[in-house]
């Protein structure tokens, strides 16, 4: 029997239920080819990966280690050049490091990145002057352009997203192989615009005591730590569009499990966790560790089905619940999420994500996130889980290494007319790599208090 948990389960079974946010493709034919195709290419990743990814979040879960995600809000296929992968890795890598140096734990890796090409909008159709065409969904669908053809479901972009996604994750590979995150030279990561980075020389002094803590233990032993050499990195995206993520679930018989392998661990938005919705239908059946947003609309009965429906055996490290509330609405639900959770007898990892419920439109009208509403949340989702007995592993953060102007505030006090100066994102703002590592030193900093 192939299934996870049910003998009514198979990848394909979501279509039966309602799919929101899937595109309108016009050639069925075209489609299918594009599928069989994607069907039979190597996998992107492969179950040992996933499994050791699951092993390390169930520590995770008890308390032992601590999750970073991060990454773009939605990957383009331009951006699939060797400079901007690599300042990528490197601001996650600090951040790491700084998380490691304040927690004194370990910190597993996942990247919003290497298949993030697909995007949930909140209407079918945009107009503009008049003129009305389908929404962009994402490169893996259409094309921002706001041209008819630009804006059709091309089934081709199917297959350009699996051949990025290959060629991101090779490349992180790569570099992780060949020393790029050995922590003994994390002078290796350095970012051209740091030099002048008002938190630079905080940064400096966590490198220098690791660093010098390494040195010092090896000197002693006369072996070099292994660990410190490498790290493990993992992928994600939303897996938002079904027949893509449908075209790479594979069957591994020496696992006796079904497994996604388009990434490492595949998350569901908010907007589609419907209980009975095919998103859910399609993830419950999948062996991969899986993430779901929660935010305040979604009622103590909806999670509770949530967690009974994807980990009915309350494996560890199998499900991530992602709270992303808002500054203003945390207090309020996340204590009754967490109890909700504790009273079904489960038990899930927690982790933060401050940026979405925190969006808001600047005086010039563009989509921004406030440094200190985003620091906010994270502060209060320490303090609540703390005082419910729960805790919190991780945080999960849009975010870039590029010198963008996308989020006001932080070290440098960007002001809503910054935001013009280097606004990149076509679809959410994300933490520039100053405001990423200030928020990763302020975790690091919150944690040394609390310990």
């Amino acid at each position: 029997m192939r299934s996870t948990d049910s003998n009514s389960w198979h990848p394909a079974s979501w279509q039966s239920r309602q799919a929101t946010q899937q595109p309108l493709y016009e050639d069925a034919a075209a489609l299918s080819r594009v599928l069989a195709d994607l069907a039979r290419l190597p996998p992107i990743v492969v179950s040992w990966e996933i499994e050791t990814l699951r092993e390390r979040l169930a520590a995770v879960q008890r308390g032992e280690g601590f999750l970073l995600q991060g990454g773009d809000c939605a990957e383009s296929f331009e951006d699939c050049e060797s400079d901007r992968i690599a300042k990528q890795l490197k601001v996650l890598l600090q951040m790491s490091l700084v998380l490691l140096s304040g927690m004194k734990r370990p910190v597993v890796r996942i990247g919003r990145m290497a298949g993030q090409y697909a995007k949930p909008r909140s209407a079918d159709t945009e107009t503009r002057e008049g003129l009305t065409l389908p929404a962009y969904r994402g490169d893996l669908v259409n094309r921002p352009e706001f041209t008819a053809e630009a804006r059709r479901a091309d089934p081709q972009l199917l297959l350009r997203g699996y051949e990025r996604a290959a060629l991101t994750l090779n490349f992180v590979r790569a570099l992780v192989d060949g020393g790029f995150a050995d922590l003994h030279h994390p002078e290796y990561w350095e970012l051209g615009f740091m030099r002048h980075a008002p938190l630079r020389e905080a940064y400096e002094r966590t490198a220098r005591s690791i660093g010098d803590a390494l040195d010092f233990f090896e000197s002693l032993s006369g072996k070099r730590v292994h660990e410190a050499t490498r790290v493990d990195f993992y992928a994600s995206h939303e897996g938002l569009h079904l027949l893509y993520e449908q075209a790479q679930t594979r069957f591994i018989a020496r696992q006796n499990r079904w497994y996604n392998l388009s990434t490492h661990m595949p998350w569901i938005g908010m907007r589609t966790a419907q209980i009975d919705a095919a998103h859910v239908e399609y993830f419950r059946g999948i062996a991969n560790p899986i993430g779901v947003k929660i935010g305040a609309a979604m009622s103590e009965q909806w999670l509770q089905q949530l967690v009974a429906v994807l980990n009915p055996q309350n494996q560890p490290g199998r499900l991530t619940l992602i709270h992303r509330y808002g500054v203003r609405e945390i207090e309020k639900s996340l204590p009754r999420a967490i109890e909700a959770v504790r009273r079904t007898g489960q038990s899930v990892l927690w982790c933060c994500d401050p940026m979405h419920g925190n969006t808001e439109t600047s005086t010039g009208g563009l989509k921004t996130r406030r440094f200190e509403n985003i620091l906010g949340e994270l502060d209060l989702a320490f303090r609540i889980h703390a005082e419910h007995g729960s805790y919190l592993g991780g945080v999960h953060i849009e975010l870039t290494g590029e010198d963008v102007t996308e989020c006001t505030g932080g070290a440098r006090g960007l002001t809503d007319s910054d935001l013009q100066r280097a606004y990149r994102s076509q679809v959410d703002p994300r933490l520039n790599y100053e405001q990423a590592l200030e928020l990763a030193l302020l975790i690091a900093d919150h944690s040394a208090r609390q310990s």
